[in-house]
């Protein structure tokens, strides 16, 4: 009888606990704290600043980013731990939590130090275009990226999808295991992808055939979406109501539609017919959907060209964000979506001669800075060629002959190092060799972050903030800036609480921070510290 007693005891006992912990896996899905979403929706935006977020939100509705900042955590002090960083580096590092000395993307373009030429970030000749003659894929990504990691721990049950107006945003922020990305290309303006990720998605070529990009711009004119956007200044310029009508014809006219705000609307219109065309947040398993947006201006021109239309790009920004939360919260549940929001962290825009008002400025010549160098190391070490190639500010050396000759790298470096540094125009000059051995000096970290020695330049130059980079045998002008550019990463949704956070971050914590929301593990190369 006793035995009796006690196995219905024990039948019980474990009945009970069988109900208990049912009971704890629905809170953990229902309850505010432990809310493990079904859906991740990761938005980077291209050049969003915190300023004009604020400035502009007259413009906004109250469902968009409005309600991100008000309802998400808001940390308004993000910024970037590596010198200037470009969408690639940016999404590059977005996605693995770390930097370019470990993922490798350096930048949009580098120099290979194979062949001499430059090469994208993402080029790769042995896989094939779908629906574009371009052939990408993310080969040069070293390390794993949050949905990498995702794939792994679901055993390639979940999804994860990328979206963006450019391939290099898209494939790095997806990483090696996405099942579905897609971009635009530069030539047809359809959306397209790549063989590595398998057959093209049926729900973008119904996009690219129903609502074909070409012919829709055609008959699309480029206006203020509203009359609030008319009626707006926030700009001191004279011409921030300046009306405006664009059109898009020519040869470029789609990477001009991509420097528009009517991509916003096409970025999420087509992150509608992601979610309605797959499985992403439709069961339990954690799906990871990646969308890029833009916020820069038309053209890469001057604010004060084109005030009202970056004003325009700002209202039309937060009506994409309004439809990509509907859509996804639609698809997955309310509460059951985690958002997350940042910007690539630089401006593109172009700066006027600062030379009218008086303002110290310069030009940095690089292909005279290179012909004197090379002069100086002749005089050195005798003849040679000892500069094999320049890319940007960076400078790549001939290592063969150097080891022919039986030269220290490293004091050839310091050499070339002490010879830059008294150039007008150069604010300091940094080797491989400092960057790799040196001891640390403030902002030399930032610096690091961005150099992988593979990749980048034996030497790299720091040009003056104000003087104008030029190099006339590869056409480039560019005005150096290093002004803080203060833009903010917001966490919404999947029971994160409302607060606004101060304390100055950096974007490789979005990472570790998805990851252990998801109770995965972060990206292999990660070493920061969740935010939560």
């Amino acid at each position: 009888m006793r035995k009796h007693n006690f196995i219905l005891s024990f039948i019980t006992a474990m009945t009970i606990l069988a109900v208990v912990e049912a009971k704890g896996a629905e809170l953990a899905w229902e309850g505010e704290k432990n809310v493990v979403p079904r859906l991740v929706v990761n938005i980077l935006v291209d050049q969003l600043r915190s300023d004009y977020l604020e400035a502009f939100s007259p413009l906004y509705g109250e469902d968009g980013l409005q309600r991100l900042m008000r309802q998400g955590r808001w940390y308004e002090q993000a910024e970037y731990p590596l010198a200037r960083p470009d969408r690639a580096s940016a999404a590059a590092t977005l996605a693995t939590g770390t930097t370019a000395a470990d993922h490798g993307i350096v930048a949009w373009r580098w120099l290979n130090r194979e062949t001499l030429r430059p090469m994208l970030c993402v080029e790769d000749r042995q896989v094939k275009g779908l629906g574009t003659v371009e052939q990408f894929s993310p080969r040069w990504l070293n390390v794993s990226t949050i949905g990498d990691e995702l794939k792994v721990a679901t055993r390639g049950k979940a999804q994860v999808v990328s979206i963006a107006p450019e391939a290099d945003v898209a494939i790095l922020s997806a990483g090696h295991a996405a099942d579905q990305v897609v971009w635009m290309d530069n030539n047809t303006g359809n959306w397209v992808s790549s063989s590595y990720y398998g057959s093209f998605p049926a729900w973008a070529d119904h996009r690219n055939t129903y609502y074909n990009i070409d012919l829709r711009l055609q008959n699309e004119t480029w206006q203020p979406s509203n009359e609030r956007v008319g009626k707006f200044s926030y700009f001191v310029t004279g011409d921030a109501r300046k009306p405006f009508a664009h059109r898009f014809k020519g040869s470029s006219r789609f990477t001009e539609f991509k420097t528009s705000a009517l991509v916003n609307d096409e970025v999420a219109a087509m992150t509608s017919a992601a979610l309605i065309g797959t499985h992403l947040g439709a069961d339990a398993t954690t799906d990871y959907l990646s969308v890029s947006l833009y916020a820069g201006t038309y053209r890469n021109r001057p604010v004060s060209e084109g005030a009202l239309e970056l004003q325009d790009t700002y209202a039309r920004l937060d009506r994409a964000v309004a439809e990509i939360i509907r859509a996804a919260e639609a698809k997955a549940g309310a509460g059951r979506v985690l958002f997350t929001l940042t910007s690539t962290g630089y401006t593109e825009e172009e700066t006027a001669d600062l030379s009218k008002y008086r303002i110290p400025t310069g030009t940095f010549d690089m292909r005279r800075t290179v012909s004197l160098l090379g002069m100086y190391l002749v005089a050195v070490y005798g003849q040679g060629n000892y500069i094999e190639a320049t890319y940007g500010t960076e400078i790549y050396f001939n290592h063969r002959l150097l080891e022919n000759r039986q030269i220290n790298v490293s004091e050839f470096q310091a050499r070339v190092q002490d010879f830059l540094i008294q150039l007008a125009g150069v604010k300091d000059v940094y080797t491989a060799h400092r960057l790799m051995q040196g001891a640390w000096t403030p902002g030399i970290s930032r610096i690091r972050g961005g150099f992988n020695q593979q990749r980048s330049g034996d030497v790299t130059i720091q040009v003056m903030p104000g003087w104008r980079y030029v190099n006339a045998d590869t056409q480039e002008s560019k005005m150096m800036r290093e002004a803080y550019v203060a833009f903010p990463i917001i966490l919404y949704g999947a029971g994160v609480k409302s607060e606004l956070v101060t304390t100055p971050v950096t974007v490789d914590c979005i990472a570790p921070t998805l990851s252990k929301a998801l109770r995965i593990r972060a990206p292999n190369a990660c070493t920061r510290a969740p935010l939560l």
